[in-house]
């Protein structure tokens, strides 16, 4: 079954109307074009804590919930899902949490996943544990016959979680960044802790630019899965929007720092490249080898020639 993917920017920031606006002119767009799926980054419609805004402190609630609606309503309109990167507030006292809120195409709310893998220190002072409780929950449906799932952002440091996507059977991962809105002063202080003698060995001068599109390839190609993977256009992005084929290969790209709408298509009846298909159910039950290997006296010494 093909399944047809707009993978959207824009650029984010704290006013969440104004966010809404983009996605809602973005999700008509892809509709417009046959997109079975709309998919926007982290935080796309509240703005991400410690980036967009400093803090959930007098955030408010109430329009972020209207602006919710309306976009239900932007979906069961166009007809389209929407995976859409937002904060869910939970109980008095508690910090929200980082969510993608998946949208059928009758625009209603069919799942959630919460961001697992929240950067920051053991005690929660610093980075997203400073804003946001994390979730402990996977997240699989379907969308045309093909199982998918959600990851966020830093969750990418974590190869156990793109596994544990492959063991649930999924097919298309829909992974959402917020990698941008970056200041001169922190970009400068980003690109000094690469180190500048290192920039022309690396596609990029900042951790997120060099890691992150690495480790969609990476994954990809190991865990034969295709990865949309968005992320905001505010200035300075990291890097732009892109569609990563389960052999690794990128099939689409958007242009930094400015929004918009990239269209791609799964066909997972495609022949693609994918050398560890023989052997990585295998691996992923613990058995460290391809092939059959021998019970030799020469393989058990390992310290003669």
């Amino acid at each position: 079954m093909i399944l047809n993917v707009a993978t959207c920017q824009f650029p984010v920031s704290a006013d969440i109307e104004k966010n809404a606006a983009y996605i809602i002119r973005q999700i008509q767009s892809a509709a417009a074009k046959d997109a079975d799926v709309a998919h926007f980054c982290e935080g796309a419609l509240s703005g991400y804590a410690g980036a967009d805004f400093p803090s959930f402190e007098g955030f408010d609630w109430e329009v972020l919930r209207n602006s919710t609606e309306n976009i239900l309503n932007a979906a069961r309109e166009a007809g389209v899902w929407v995976l859409l990167g937002s904060s869910h507030q939970l109980s008095s006292g508690r910090k929200p949490h980082n969510a993608v809120y998946v949208i059928d195409n009758r625009g209603k709310i069919v799942d959630r996943y919460d961001k697992r893998f929240c950067s920051g220190d053991p005690q929660g002072y610093s980075g997203d544990l400073s804003h946001y409780t994390p979730g402990d929950y996977s997240c699989v449906f379907e969308i045309r016959g093909l199982r998918c799932g959600v990851l966020i952002c830093y969750d990418y440091r974590f190869p156990e979680l793109y596994r544990e996507c492959k063991r649930s059977g999924v097919d298309v991962l829909f992974h959402s960044f917020h990698a941008g809105n970056v200041k001169p002063k922190q970009l400068r202080e980003m690109q000094s802790q690469v180190g500048p003698e290192f920039a022309a060995l690396n596609r990029g001068t900042t951790y997120p630019e060099i890691t992150m599109p690495a480790m969609m390839h990476s994954a990809a190609a190991s865990n034969h899965l295709w990865i949309s993977c968005a992320n905001t256009s505010a200035r300075e992005s990291c890097w732009p929007s892109f569609f990563v084929r389960a052999d690794g290969i990128v099939t689409g790209r958007l242009k930094k720092n400015r929004a918009g709408v990239l269209h791609s298509t799964i066909d997972p009846e495609i022949q693609l490249y994918d050398s560890t298909r023989d052997w990585r159910d295998r691996a992923m039950n613990g058995i460290l080898h391809s092939g059959e290997t021998a019970s030799d006296p020469r393989t058990r010494d390992r310290r003669s020639i």
